[in-house]
């Protein structure tokens, strides 16, 4: 089965009654926990983006204190895990804000992890790819907020 293009999706739920519509969306969500968490976030989170941001923060700081230490091997398997996670959230989102706080976050918790990451190439190419992923972000955006988080970025390199 091939998938009908945004548009012509746009066209047939603008068609649907209200309650033909709730119908869709939540047999939507039981097909995959994805759809769940994106329409969890749009229900419950979108109109709080600082508290959504603070939860994802100490799920983050779980995950980091989860970590098994006792080879590289395992920690670099966690971290990806964990910015797997953080770019997940952030596409919810959809704000360059919320993905370069995250990121910051990120990229902070993986600087202070210990054993030290600085004697692994693999989780330093991680880190210095997210350094330019929000380097690039903050370029986007107003200079009001560049100031703030370029302040933050340079405490991190």
């Amino acid at each position: 089965m091939k998938a009908a293009t945004i548009s012509q999706l746009k066209k047939e739920l603008n068609l649907l009654s209200k309650e033909e519509l709730l119908q869709a969306c939540l047999t939507l969500s039981k097909y995959k926990k994805e759809n769940k968490e994106l329409l969890t976030y749009l229900l419950f989170e979108k109109d709080n983006e600082t508290d959504y941001i603070n939860n994802i923060k100490i799920e983050v700081d779980d995950l980091f204190a989860q970590i098994n230490t006792k080879s590289y091997f395992f920690i670099k398997k966690s971290v990806r895990k964990i910015l797997r996670l953080i770019k997940k959230y952030a596409k919810y989102s959809k704000n360059k804000e919320t993905e370069t706080e995250l990121l910051l976050y990120f990229c902070e918790q993986l600087k202070n992890f210990s054993p030290s990451i600085k004697s692994n190439v693999t989780l330093m190419n991680i880190y210095e790819r997210q350094i330019t992923l929000i380097e690039k972000n903050i370029n986007a955006m107003h200079e009001d907020l560049q100031y703030d988080y370029q302040l933050e970025l340079d405490n991190l390199k």
